[in-house]
């Protein structure tokens, strides 16, 4: 069955010292609150993760923020998904909102970041969402479904069972506004739908999808007791590690 994940997105924010700090915090009080199935990820800035894998352990997973495509070359600047597998990460944001907007990354180029995270055993936390406008014209499911299609539907099932999808509304990212309990579920039913109609059943019901839009401790339970919303990918509250870890503590009430 599908996995309860609280996975924190530190964004470009903590120098190293700052990082490892913030981090111990984080593993050392969310020992003490997992139970069952939940897993919790920090997926922090490249110079982070060699220091994180080794301080996480079993109880916090650690991913990256993003790759690059290609598997190698010469590509000045960029991260491959062997070199962040070869520190200890094991998870990897794909087609995060700001990377769409800011990097104009389209599906196609994030369904190539998706297999090669897939190649070198990396799991893709592959992202999606609608922005206020298309919120508001009421043409969101259609962004929603053109985003599964071509940026995920091209992968083997078997392949595509490796994935995490995380709902981001990008109209509720960093503005304090957060799609309503029965918004958010409307769209994570939507999402399952999609993926019960290219791949089945089994595979739909054994996918997590995760919200991530403005979710933080005071919003949390009710989210995530929605039938079709697996968790969180959590912004600004996994920059505090109270935070953090009460965000894992919901699934426990």
């Amino acid at each position: 069955m599908r996995k309860n994940i609280v996975a924190g997105n530190s964004k470009m924010n903590l120098d190293y010292a700052e990082g490892i700090s913030l981090f111990s915090e984080i593993v050392n009080m969310v020992r003490d609150e997992q139970k069952g199935d939940q897993i919790a990820i920090i997926c922090a800035p490249y110079i982070h993760l060699n220091s994180l894998a080794k301080l996480g352990g079993t109880t916090v997973k650690i991913g990256a923020q993003n790759c690059h495509q290609n598997e190698s070359g010469a590509f000045t600047g960029e991260i491959s998904a062997k070199m962040i597998k070869s520190v200890g990460a094991e998870y990897v944001i794909i087609g995060h909102s700001e990377r769409r907007q800011y990097y104009a990354e389209s599906d196609s180029l994030l369904l190539e970041k998706t297999k090669i995270a897939l190649k070198n055993n990396l799991i893709p936390i592959f992202c999606i969402g609608e922005t206020l406008d298309e919120r508001n014209n009421g043409s969101y499911f259609d962004v929603i479904k053109s985003q599964l299609t071509n940026g995920l539907f091209y992968l083997s099932a078997e392949d595509f069972a490796n994935v995490i999808v995380a709902y981001e509304p990008v109209w509720a990212i960093g503005t304090g506004l957060t799609a309503s309990s029965e918004q958010a579920q409307e769209v994570h039913a939507f999402i399952r739908q999609q993926i019960s109609g290219q791949y089945g059943e089994e595979v739909a019901e054994n996918t997590s999808i995760l919200y991530g839009g403005s979710c933080n401790p005071k919003n949390a339970a009710e989210l995530f007791s929605q039938q079709d919303i697996d968790g969180g990918l959590i912004g600004g509250a996994s920059l505090k590690s109270r935070d953090f870890t009460d965000l894992v503590k919901t699934f426990n009430s």
